[in-house]
């Protein structure tokens, strides 16, 4: 496995990394040990970069990373973590708190829930203008000093919160969908994290599956209701058919 060196905090992962909010959250129903042996598989594919959040599921995903490193080496895996979003009994997203007081309590119970000493990268989920974003970096910058965050990341920022944010406290890598369907990075995001030496993860680097080769039009209507693409726009009716067309468009090409 290829290795990457995000940002300049010293942070190196494998060039693939395993998002795991689809084994607790947000894609539908997901056995827990089918979850657990491709994390291990994963890992012994040489993937060390583990991705969850503390509110995926509301704290269910990161349970289970737990159990799936529980037979293994605690450096084997890079775990990042992103918080911020709250949730309801319901499962519904009821807010969003990036005050100082809350990033330190949602790390004090993401480590437990891991069962670890540190978490490798910590970030917010998003932003929202209510905290500037220097507050809280500050906290996180905080938590790198007292051992219990190696590497802080961004998740979901433009270019000048990316700036602001760095000011603070260098960012290892900002976290981000790209894809060949989505490419609104490439404007200001990227050159950005080019110039100030961040790393960028990518997700939903398959469009959330639009150009994995086997979605269609019939898939659509299998959705269930916990399966957040039923309602995502580029999986419409009136936009799938479209889109489906690029798909096809970029199957020639490769082939």
């Amino acid at each position: 496995m290829n290795a990457r060196s995000l940002g300049p905090t010293g942070l190196t992962v494998s060039a693939l990394g395993l998002g795991c909010m689809g084994m607790s959250d947000f894609y539908g129903p997901a056995d827990e040990a089918e979850s657990v042996a491709t994390i291990h598989a994963a890992l012994d594919a040489g993937i060390t970069l583990l991705d969850t959040g503390d509110y995926y599921a509301a704290g269910h995903n990161e349970l289970l990373i737990r159990e799936a490193l529980r037979s293994r080496q605690r450096e084997q895996a890079v775990v990042s973590v992103k918080f911020g979003l709250m949730r309801g009994p319901d499962g519904s997203i009821v807010g969003n708190d990036l005050r100082p007081a809350a990033a330190k309590n949602f790390l004090a119970y993401t480590l437990r829930r891991l069962g670890t000493e540190y978490v490798d990268v910590y970030r917010p989920g998003r932003v929202f203008p209510d905290v500037p974003i220097e507050e809280t970096v500050g906290a996180i910058a905080e938590m790198v000093e007292a051992g219990y965050v190696r590497h802080l990341g961004l998740s979901e920022v433009g270019a000048e919160t990316i700036r602001r944010a760095h000011a603070v406290h260098p960012v290892a890598d900002v976290q981000i969908e790209y894809s060949l369907i989505s490419r609104g990075i490439e404007e200001e995001i990227l050159p950005t994290c080019r110039e100030l030496g961040i790393g960028v993860t990518a997700y939903g680097v398959l469009s959330r599956g639009l150009l994995s080769g086997h979605w269609s039009t019939e898939r659509e209507a299998s959705l269930t209701p916990h399966d957040f693409r039923a309602s995502a726009p580029r999986f419409q009716s009136k936009n799938l058919a479209r889109n489906l067309e690029l798909v096809e468009t970029l199957r020639a090409i490769a082939s």
